[in-house]
């Protein structure tokens, strides 16, 4: 892939560059000092990948980030030094349209590796994104599957820019709210718990990460704390499962939908947000088959019209909608039910 490097620090920059060269096919596009020079780069020669610092001056990653998504959309990863002291700016540029973060990684131990497996993860991603969809699994049954009855779920899937969708697409939940909410964000492992706090600090519901054995609660909202996949069980608890393992989304949203339309007891409703690649079309499509409300967000407001584009072209959303509308849309199925 060709990538734009973008870090106000020259030893950084070299860090980068000597982590890349043990990666042939990988060669760098062009190196910037600030956000507003990497997003005049970006808008010359657009790369396959930037690799994204946050603090600079003149212009910093987060809005650099939100600039380039605008005028020049690319895909972008968050690589810098403070993102232990800076959670707040890492999900901001999340939420502009970056699609992962890690450390900047020193050049002894393994930060190298970590950096380079994530960049292989997101060129199977890119590359992935442009490839026709995979043939669909069959809707496994909907209805009563064991156990008793259970409130609505709410089953979200999110990827770049998810974090500040899924803020405000709950804003307007109380914590008395009768449906347990599982959102499925594209994020690496090590920022879970990150995620959790922050989100917790938006809305007002209480916010956790899932352990195997949870059961999705009512008024709760429960997220991945690892790459594997978070799905349902027969008995309608949550467990987190290796396979797929080359999978190229992790943790994968489709493999939450399906599970939810084959295991769980009770109403449930499917929403696609914002994000890059077409994890979710085929999860929200099985939903929607077996007579499940399904949602997609729409293109204007999202920061990476990628996964709600794919739901909607497979005919998986009932409805495409600005993330307000599905919030109000979402609250009235449980004030009618």
């Amino acid at each position: 892939m060709r990538i734009g490097l973008v870090n106000d620090m020259p030893m950084a920059l070299e860090v980068l560059r000597r982590v890349l060269a043990r990666a042939p096919r990988h060669q760098v596009a062009w190196t910037a000092a600030d956000g507003a020079e990497a997003v005049r780069c970006c808008a010359a020669d657009r790369p396959d990948l930037i690799l994204m610092d946050l603090i600079m001056p003149v212009m910093d990653g987060v809005e650099a980030t939100r600039r380039i998504m605008a005028a020049s959309p690319c895909a972008i990863l968050v690589v810098t030094a403070t993102v232990e002291g800076t959670t707040s700016r890492v999900f901001d540029a999340l939420g502009a349209g970056a699609l992962d973060a890690v450390n900047t990684p020193a050049l002894t131990g393994d930060g190298a590796a970590v950096l380079l497996a994530k960049i292989d993860a997101l060129e199977r991603l890119i590359c992935d994104s442009t490839h026709p969809f995979a043939a669909e699994r069959p809707p496994g049954p909907a209805g009563f599957h064991g156990g008793g009855p259970r409130p609505w779920l709410f089953a979200i899937g999110a990827s770049a820019g998810g974090p500040a969708a899924v803020a405000e697409l709950l804003r307007d939940f109380r914590p008395d709210t009768r449906a347990a909410i599982v959102v499925v964000q594209h994020l690496d492992e090590s920022f879970a718990t990150g995620l959790a706090e922050w989100l917790a600090g938006q809305v007002s519901l209480p916010v956790r990460i899932a352990v195997d054995g949870d059961t999705p609660a009512a008024g709760v909202v429960l997220l991945p704390g690892r790459d594997d996949h978070l799905v349902l069980t027969p008995a309608g608890t949550l467990i987190y499962r290796r396979e797929p393992a080359d999978y190229v989304y992790r943790p994968s949203v489709d493999e939450f939908f399906d599970s939810v339309v084959e295991h769980w007891n009770g109403p449930a409703a499917g929403v696609v947000l914002t994000g890059m690649g077409r994890d979710g079309a085929r999860g929200l499509k099985a939903m929607r088959e077996a007579h499940f409300p399904t949602f997609a967000q729409d293109r204007d407001s999202c920061a990476v019209y990628g996964m709600p584009r794919a739901a909607v072209e497979l005919g998986a959303a009932e409805a495409v909608l600005p993330l307000a509308q599905i919030s109000r849309s979402l609250l009235q199925l449980i004030s009618v039910s």
